[in-house]
């Protein structure tokens, strides 16, 4: 069935736009009141258009003049009519795009090489965007990835992208096109050749002989050889995309490129649907900044790699490659590189001194990086796994640690014996936004929570993933006062003393979690935890069946979701029914009636969803 949605009623509509400019209906000024109700007139309650004027007449943070809402009510035309309501929501879309400052018109055609309802990864796009030199800035102190942070957010705000998958912390992960934008978008890049799709519709059309800018390769089916792209079609082509499953003998040769500078074959599908990419020819592209091999049958990089003077991007992960060549310490230029724990890396990694992430390196396979660390003090994020690796090594490591100034994100993987040494011996940055440390076995846990976890030492965390043996009693309350945290992951074995928390605890926090050790949201008094919207603890079914545990949630005003560790124990089936319960009910008589999820924990390896 074919459900046709009804358009926003004038009320409706005139609450979606108001929030959107003045965060509230109440609030807009009388001098605009008239012209606000013309504009969504020709809007015609499609909440599309009305995010996408509202987005323009606020961009920037700043609510336009009158004369420019005067300007932009003009400039719809006609508004959105009911016979054709795609080409007016296009002309109100248009709008947009040529209000946009000069720097974020190309990064907002660049999204048309992505197909239509494509996550797409923002972080990947950023590191594209500054291949392309789309980023740029005149202060030597700001990094670029930041800059591209804002380009992204801008858009963002405009409503021209819409957010997709965000984090716990709040951090946008991947973002979304509205099909309506990238139609516009894909029509712009079409008319000043800035991006050509190719897919298995298009394949044998005439304009394989044009001359490609940035070649992006959409759901390719049909086995086509190499001879049918003509080599000078794609000698200007600066962005080679793929986004189909492929077999190596329809890839154009990469000899056929002599300026890219965006090669991402990391969109190709599973290692069983691609077949033996060649590289055979990738150190001959000497303008490439990005290389993205993220899932591709890849098992080797060439030799000559190093021959990239310009690269800034490296990703390998998920591919077969064992080991990186020598010659990749040349790479002097390279700000990303990903790999794999397995991945053994070459001696001289330490002069790759413009690194700002360096992810997924295994320290037991590249013993020497341990030492050649301190020398990355560009790295912001970092992430290591530390599993067998020698004893020798720990003091060495958190020394090169203790180097890295600018280190905002930091994961451990299988710390080891290193949890102890850095609980008393380890300084954090100043910046430092995410420490995340993680191990099955409790000798990667901390034994107790490091002294360094306070609000005075890490006034910037927002994230923190921590295991501790022995947990004290104001420890809840010293990790609650970290004033920008927003997202807390904590699990401990046994609790030493009485756990206190005071009202004033968790003011930022969003998401907060706890395992392996019993409470209960009565523990949080009034005035903790306000915008927490997620809510994980483990409690004693008997606790709660006996009322010595009071389960209400009505004093954490922001609650959407909990989810509930229910401890067996001895109890009875019926004190385990009546705990569930009490919890349902609970969630139940929250003023936003929560989703909850119960688990039953039988013993500590055995837990079963309920």
């Amino acid at each position: 069935m074919i459900h046709k949605m009804k358009p926003l009623s004038d009320e409706d509509s005139q609450i979606l736009f108001h929030r959107r400019i003045f965060q509230s209906e109440e609030k807009c000024p009388e001098d605009l009141q008239a012209v606000s109700r013309e504009i969504l007139k020709k809007c015609g309650g499609v909440p599309l258009a009305i995010i996408t004027i509202a987005s323009l007449l606020v961009s920037n943070q700043r609510i336009k003049q009158k004369e420019e809402w005067m300007h932009v009510h003009s400039s719809m035309g006609r508004g959105v009519t009911e016979g054709g309501i795609a080409k007016d929501m296009k002309r109100i879309l248009s709008l947009s795009y040529y209000d946009l400052p000069p720097h974020l018109k190309p990064c907002l055609l660049y999204l048309s090489i992505f197909p239509e309802d494509l996550e797409i990864k923002r972080d990947w796009l950023i590191w594209k965007w500054l291949a392309e030199g789309f980023i740029q800035c005149d202060k030597e102190e700001t990094r670029l990835f930041e800059i591209g942070e804002s380009y992204f957010n801008e858009l963002m705000n405009r409503s021209l992208i819409q957010p997709a998958e965000i984090n716990l912390d709040g951090t946008v992960v991947t973002c979304r096109i509205h099909d309506m934008v990238l139609d516009l978008i894909c029509s712009l890049s079409n008319e000043e050749n800035f991006v050509s799709i190719l897919d298995n519709v298009q394949w044998h059309a005439p304009n394989l002989q044009r001359k490609f800018r940035r070649l992006s390769l959409h759901n390719i089916k049909a086995k086509v050889q190499n001879h049918q792209f003509d080599s000078t079609s794609l000698s200007k082509v600066r962005t080679f995309a793929v986004f189909s499953p492929v077999t190596c003998d329809w890839l154009p040769s990469l000899s056929s490129f002599q300026f890219l500078r965006v090669l991402d074959l990391g969109n190709c599908g599973s290692h069983t649907s691609s077949s033996g990419i060649s590289l055979k020819y990738v150190g001959n592209l000497i303008h490439l900044r990005y290389l993205g091999l993220r899932n591709a049958d890849v098992d080797e990089l060439p030799t000559d790699i190093g021959k990239l003077q310009l690269l800034q991007t490296l990703d390998i992960t998920n591919t077969f490659i064992k080991e990186l060549p020598s010659s990749v310490v040349q790479l002097r230029n390279l700000i990303c590189l990903c790999v794999n724990f397995t991945v053994r890396l070459p001696k001289g990694m330490g002069s790759l001194m413009s690194l700002e992430v360096l992810e997924r390196v295994g320290l037991s396979s590249s013993p020497h990086i341990v030492e050649e660390l301190r020398h990355l003090t560009e790295v912001m994020t970092l992430s290591i796994n530390c599993d067998n690796m020698d004893e020798d090594l720990i003091d060495i490591l958190i020394k090169s640690l203790g180097n890295l100034h600018e280190l905002q994100n930091l994961r451990i993987h299988s710390g080891g014996g290193l949890m102890d040494r850095m609980c008393e011996s380890w300084v954090p940055p100043p910046n430092l936004r995410c420490f995340d440390s993680w191990g099955f076995l409790s000798s990667s846990w901390f034994l107790r929570l490091p002294k360094w976890v306070n609000s005075s030492s890490l006034p910037h965390l927002s994230t923190l993933k921590i295991d501790v043996e022995e947990l004290q009693g104001e420890d809840i309350q010293i990790i609650g006062m970290l004033p920008a945290l927003r997202f807390l992951r904590l699990r401990a074995s046994c609790v030493m003393g009485r756990l206190v928390v005071r009202a004033d605890a968790f003011p930022s926090a969003r998401c907060c979690k706890f395992y392996g050790f019993l409470t209960w949201p009565c523990l949080f008094p009034p005035g903790a935890m306000p915008r927490v919207q997620q809510f994980e603890f483990q409690v004693s079914a008997s606790s709660i069946a006996s009322g010595e545990v009071d389960c209400g949630m009505g004093h954490l005003p922001s609650l959407e979701h909990v989810e509930v560790c229910l401890q067996r124990e001895n109890s009875s089936d019926e004190e385990m029914e009546t705990a569930k319960a009490w919890l349902r009910r609970a969630a139940e008589a929250h003023p936003k009636c929560p989703t909850i999820q119960i688990y039953v924990l039988l013993c500590v390896k055995h837990i079963i969803f309920v």
